[in-house]
């Protein structure tokens, strides 16, 4: 995948002027538990989950043989042992709703994880059909949470999404959108529509969000999860061959990854961040992000304006 590449190379160049900043992150994540990884309450129960967690688009989307999957097995493995939980899928992403069940189920992991995905067509109907395609996919007869995928006939399927709550086939339900453009809508459902969570895009650089979503989402008592937390690719390939600012250390930041997540992680309103990977470094170092001390409002000033001139 391109945004991979550009990761890697990054790291590579990062390697190259001082490795300290790569193996700091796998060592401190590797010596921790998962009372230890920042854990952020979801409004509608307050039960909390790991801030955290993994997205499957294109990284999961694979076929059947040994070689594509022995990665992916790696990843969820690390995973649950480093305290991670929450794993987001989609009809849309090809065949990764059945490869994470099948791998999941395979290390009998299953139950261990905060399955989430997400509904994609048209018709009431249809959307069930899909729904229960979905659920058996990923070796679940209960949902953790169930999103209606970019807003697709959202107010049909969030009808289903409500009965199927109120029957216990899922435990939350939600909306998800990807694109600036739908987050005024995004904001008008999170007001008015009763859901448990949101998701969309946000970043360091990608700031849309900042000006209404992320304040209405807390103010509704609705979770936040953020996709495209690396625009991407884009932020590793701004910051290639270069360093990290000294002050990163004040909170706890020893990798580009890191800094990039942390600035998100910081929003009061966020409640879980999605980085997708099919490669246990990174993941690990994605996990790092909620270890130790997020930045304070001068330091997201900080960080903003470092990269502005960067």
């Amino acid at each position: 995948m391109k945004h991979n590449e550009s990761r890697r190379e990054v790291l590579k160049s990062i390697g190259m002027l001082g490795g300290a900043a790569l193996l700091r992150p796998v060592m401190s994540v590797a010596e921790t538990n998962e009372k230890m990884i920042l854990q952020k309450s979801i409004p509608s129960t307050n039960e909390k989950i790991p801030a955290v967690g993994l997205g499957s688009w294109q990284q999961f989307d694979v076929g059947t043989n040994a070689a594509e999957r022995t990665p992916l097995k790696a990843v969820l493995q690390e995973m649950e042992k480093l305290g991670g939980k929450m794993i987001d899928s989609s009809p849309m992403y090809g065949r990764s709703e059945q490869v994470i069940g099948d791998l999941s189920t395979e290390l009998k992991l299953n139950d261990r994880f905060f399955m989430a995905t997400k509904v994609w067509t048209t018709g009431k109907q249809e959307g069930i059909t899909q729904m229960n395609d979905s659920m058996r996919k990923m070796g679940r007869k209960k949902m953790d949470l169930m999103q209606v995928h970019n807003l697709q006939d959202w107010q049909t399927h969030l009808k289903t999404l409500k009965d199927w709550k109120e029957e216990g086939k899922i435990r939350y339900i939600g909306v998800t959108h990807y694109t600036d453009s739908a987050h005024s809508r995004l904001e008008q459902i999170v007001k008015t529509a009763g859901i448990d969570f949101v998701q969309f895009n946000y970043s360091i650089r990608s700031r849309n969000a900042e000006k209404s979503l992320l304040s209405a989402a807390k103010d509704s008592g609705v979770a936040v999860i953020i996709n495209e937390p690396f625009d991407q690719g884009g932020l590793f390939r701004a910051v290639k061959g270069k360093q990290l600012p000294d002050w990163a250390k004040e909170y706890d930041i020893n990798s580009w990854a890191q800094y990039f997540l942390k600035y998100i992680l910081s929003n009061q309103a966020v409640t879980c961040v999605i980085p997708g990977t099919s490669d246990v470094k990174h993941l690990t170092d994605n996990l790092g992000a909620g270890l130790g001390k997020l930045p304070d409002e001068n330091g997201r000033k900080k960080m903003l304006e470092w990269l502005d001139r960067a």
